[in-house]
């Protein structure tokens, strides 16, 4: 996409920056909030039995209404869901529109290093609660991905990437029909070989596997399936042929049971928020690895956050130590100085007192 700062799309969205590839920031002119643009390529859009040469506009403006209604159909009101505003085509592009909030995606935050396992833990928890959310309004998402996922300024995990899922989904399906390899072609184009987009089976308990694959891979920095290519990673997911969840620490069973083939046996978004909370109740303190009690609180529509921690009582305190283990002065070393000149002075003062009675 070509074009920069100022440009407006649709009539209603300004950039604020110059484009990355098929995604571009804008401010919203009708609201003044910041929002996210995502597109997918629209140039061999055509109606079954068409010919080539002669696209149908009409059909961008049919996929528009597609994701127009899941956005509409989706819980707006969830603290862990980034909100669809919408989509349109301009060119042959189709855009879809996402708030976007100040933070960092996950992708990026994975650039310097895997989180450690009880933060891992937290984030999931806070996707989990939205995945609920979605399920409960009888939708799917299909597009739990590291570069879905924004870490607000505040650690909490947001979900988005819903509308740009659906419309990769149906620009599969449309190009390729409800099944077979024209779809899965289209379909390997527009996901690539990112392991969380290629579960075995759709609907809820996919979107629960590729949250397991997403939280190993926050604990690991890696994929537990090989990314080499689309046909080795569905080949590998397929045959179960991963990274052993053992690697995962202390979210190992909780990752063993979402990526599980059957997915029947699968735990749901919210059993699954409901296993993590009781993980991060017991988790230790990051500052010095100890184990200590923590309440959390729970809410249907809010992240786990910790309210307090318990204080140490005084008796149970430890002594401070110096260096090699020596106990340090209990005196300030600044009034080290003044009392010893003080005690030479009351010796010399008992000593002239003896003299005198001796003298007497």
């Amino acid at each position: 996409m070509r074009g920069g700062p100022g440009q407006l799309l649709a009539g209603r969205y300004r950039l604020t920056d110059r484009p990355e590839l098929l995604r571009a920031r804008a401010v919203d002119e009708r609201t003044g909030e910041t929002v996210l643009l995502r597109a997918v390529e629209l140039p061999a859009l055509l109606t079954a039995g068409q010919d080539p040469d002669e696209p149908n506009p009409g059909h961008g403006d049919r996929l528009v209404r597609r994701v127009a209604a899941v956005g509409a159909a989706a819980p707006s009101w969830h603290p862990r869901l980034l909100r669809g505003v919408g989509a349109f085509v301009e060119g042959e592009l189709l855009w879809t529109v996402e708030e976007r909030p100040a933070g960092r995606t996950l992708a990026e935050l994975l650039t310097a290093g895997p989180l450690p396992p009880y933060r891992a833990a937290e984030l999931a928890a806070d996707l989990a609660g939205a995945l609920r959310a979605l399920h409960e309004a009888g939708l799917a998402h299909g597009n739990v991905t590291a570069e879905s996922v924004l870490v607000c300024e505040d650690g909490a995990a947001m979900l988005g990437g819903l509308l740009d899922g659906v419309a990769q989904e149906a620009l599969a399906e449309d190009l390729g029909g409800p099944g077979g390899r024209r779809r899965y072609e289209v379909r390997a184009t527009l996901a690539g070989p990112v392991a969380e987009r290629w579960p075995l089976d759709g609907g809820p308990a996919g979107d629960c596997w590729a949250l397991g694959v997403l939280l190993q891979r926050m604990v690991t920095g890696r994929s537990p399936f090989p990314e080499l290519g689309v046909p080795e990673l569905v080949t590998a997911v397929r045959d179960g042929r991963r990274e052993p969840s053992v690697v995962c620490g202390p979210v190992a069973p909780a990752v063993e049971r979402l990526v599980q083939p059957d997915p029947t046996l699968r735990p749901t978004a919210g059993e699954l928020r409901e296993e993590l909370a009781a993980l991060l109740v017991g988790a230790p303190e990051p500052a010095d690895g100890e184990r200590a009690a923590r309440e959390v609180e729970l809410k249907p529509d809010a992240p786990l956050v910790p309210l307090r921690r318990r204080r140490a009582r005084p008796e149970a305190a430890v002594p401070e130590t110096g260096a090699g283990g020596a106990r340090s002065p209990r005196i300030p070393p600044a009034l080290l100085g003044p009392l010893l000149v003080g005690g030479v002075f009351l010796l010399l003062v008992l000593a002239v007192v003896a003299v005198v009675l001796f003298a007497g």
